[in-house]
């Protein structure tokens, strides 16, 4: 129990330091985005070509692309987060190629900082001297930034991996609650599930909460985006195959999103610890798979029916989640997708 409250606790202060990041730091919320790109561009690739085409099905070429993508989330981190910031291509690539070899955190963290330095080495610096004092002041910096902060992210996230997976063996179902809920509410958010799962290693029975309590959000999400009419028909069919890419609607409405996703993503939880008890042990060897088509995929493949009956149960509980949430805040003020993106959708579901 002390195990299951210490992981929760340590997670939940992660989550809220990148919540009062995206608010509070300048350009926060572009930042956020940025990571989440970043996350798409290398553990989607590596869920969908490393685990599911991969290792699942045989193909090494496309085990090969994924394993390639996946492994430099740190460099996608460190190129996208100074270009949403508005640093030119160039050094935006420069930074990126310098953190090689570090996680997506570090990359992240590195990106932000020195995309300040470089804006302000552009400024003072006299034309065609830049380039060079940005190679020589910016390229180690960066580095140096990672360096020192790839020990600290990999030990905290590493430490909040273990307790979760030793906690499992001790309560199933409050494990599946407090998990599920969690690992679903992070899928919404710019960290990314499959970044957080794959940093803290998360396997076993909590990886396979983690990917079916995602899978089931899918249709949570649909229901509840399509009820409450945040976009048009094609946000939200896009939030339900994945919803990085409709984060900027959700950092807008973070409370009636969040709170019906902990919902559904509990619910599912206890779900698929009910199956894993009762049924057949439900597991999944590879972190990183809470996302919901791959996730759902390598699910089954790794075991079989039991993890179809357990992915139809996410669905049911899923679902109604969605008619919850709508429930209680269908009077709740929110933001849609035209007034965040100023632009007004022919297939508008906004009254």
């Amino acid at each position: 129990m002390i195990q299951i409250l210490t992981s929760t606790a340590l997670l939940l202060v992660v989550l809220a330091l990148f919540t009062l990041f995206s608010y509070k730091a300048p350009h926060g919320m572009k930042a956020m985005g940025a990571l989440a790109s970043a996350a798409c561009a290398s553990f989607l690739v590596e869920a969908f070509h490393f685990s599911l085409l991969g290792q699942q099905m045989g193909i090494k070429f496309l085990e090969g692309v994924g394993a390639a993508n996946g492994g430099l989330g740190g460099v996608a981190a460190g190129i996208l987060v100074p270009l949403a910031l508005g640093v030119s291509p160039v050094y935006a690539v420069l930074v990126g190629l310098t953190v090689s070899g570090f996680g997506i955190l570090p990359g992240f963290v590195a990106g932000y900082l020195i995309s300040f330095v470089v804006k302000f080495l552009e400024k003072k610096t006299p034309a065609g001297l830049d380039l060079i004092v940005i190679i020589l002041v910016a390229a180690p910096l960066a580095r140096g930034i990672a360096m020192f902060m790839d020990p600290i992210v990999n030990d905290t996230l590493m430490q909040i991996g273990k307790a979760l997976i030793a906690a499992s063996d001790v309560s199933p179902i409050l494990m599946g609650i407090i998990l599920g809920g969690l690992i679903t509410v992070v899928a919404t958010a710019p960290l990314s599930s499959m970044a957080l799962t794959s940093i803290i290693g998360l396997t076993g029975l909590p990886m396979a909460i983690g990917a079916l309590a995602v899978f089931g959000s899918s249709f949570m999400n649909f229901v509840f985006f399509s009820k409450m009419k945040f976009g048009s028909k094609k946000d939200t069919i896009a939030v339900a195959i994945e919803p990085l890419t409709q984060s900027d609607i959700i950092s807008a409405n973070p409370i009636p999103v969040f709170t019906t996703n902990f919902i559904g993503g509990a619910l599912s939880g206890v779900v698929v610890a009910l199956i894993s008890t009762y049924v057949a042990p439900l597991a999944i060897s590879t972190p990183g798979m809470a996302t919901p088509i791959a996730g759902f995929a390598v699910a089954v493949g790794q075991n079989g029916t039991p993890a179809l009956l357990a992915a139809g149960g996410c669905i049911v509980v899923s679902v109604l989640s969605g008619f919850i949430g709508y429930t209680l805040f269908k009077n709740h003020k929110i933001k849609t997708a035209d007034e965040i993106r100023g632009t007004k959708s022919e297939d508008s579901q906004v009254a």
